[in-house]
């Protein structure tokens, strides 16, 4: 059972991020929770990888000695799991916008969608979603986004290692993705949509593994937190 110097010293924690929490609030809840078990004041914790609200899985969470690692996990390869809906989009490529546009499906078959996905591997330039939080002068742009303001986004440098469809159900594809830090799956969703020739979005998304470290070896918050809560320092 861990102790208040282990947590100090540093340690690597796999969470299974649960649907609709962000991420800092993961890493609140942790902090907060090791604070009180152990009686600490103070501690560093942070996680090593943003996960947004609507997807699940993986977050490496560091304490104490253990964040200055933050950067070097943040910089592994990552693999994700998913469902890609074909024929509408949102503004966001995922589902905390409405669909907005409706597109053609009937031209698409399997053998397009496997051709098409191959067509991804390796380095590609990608756009970062509108609604995001990469910054752009000083502002976040889901901040222009929800103000209805247009801004000028930068493409990116990534790389896709590997990108297969593991399903198809009508217009509901699954897929699995190995990629480089910095992509987003929600842009691959929509530029995927673009080169079928129709539209698409990200309804379902569940990172698996950073690196080594892999999702079914992590834990819930709560799971975590009922670990911790009988201990003392």
């Amino acid at each position: 059972m861990n102790t208040s110097e282990d947590f100090k010293s540093g340690q690597i924690l796999l969470i299974d991020k649960p649907l609709n929490w962000t991420s800092f609030q993961v890493v609140n809840k942790l902090r907060w929770e090791i604070r009180r078990a152990f009686n600490i004041k103070k501690i560093k914790v942070g996680h090593a990888g943003t996960l947004d609200p609507l997807a699940t899985g993986l977050l490496i969470i560091c304490t104490g000695k253990m964040t200055k690692q933050i950067n070097t996990f943040q910089g592994q390869d990552k693999e994700y799991t998913g469902t890609i809906i074909l024929g509408s989009t949102t503004p966001s490529y995922d589902l905390e916008t409405e669909i907005d546009k409706t597109y053609p499906t009937d031209h698409i078959d399997a053998s397009l969608i496997h051709n098409t996905a191959k067509t991804f591997i390796g380095e590609i330039e990608q756009y970062p979603p509108i609604f995001s939080a990469v910054k752009k002068d000083g502002k976040r742009l889901y901040e222009y986004a929800r103000a209805g303001e247009s801004v000028e986004i930068k493409s990116r440098t990534i790389t896709i290692s590997e990108f297969e469809i593991t399903n198809i159900d009508g217009a509901a594809l699954n897929f699995r993705v190995v990629c480089s830090k910095g992509t987003y799956i929600r842009s691959l969703a929509n530029d995927f949509g673009k080169a079928l020739n129709s539209g698409a979005h990200l309804s379902v998304l569940r990172r698996t593994k950073i690196g080594e470290f892999d999702v079914i070896d992590a834990i819930s918050p709560t799971e975590f937190i009922s670990t911790i809560g009988g201990s003392k320092a």
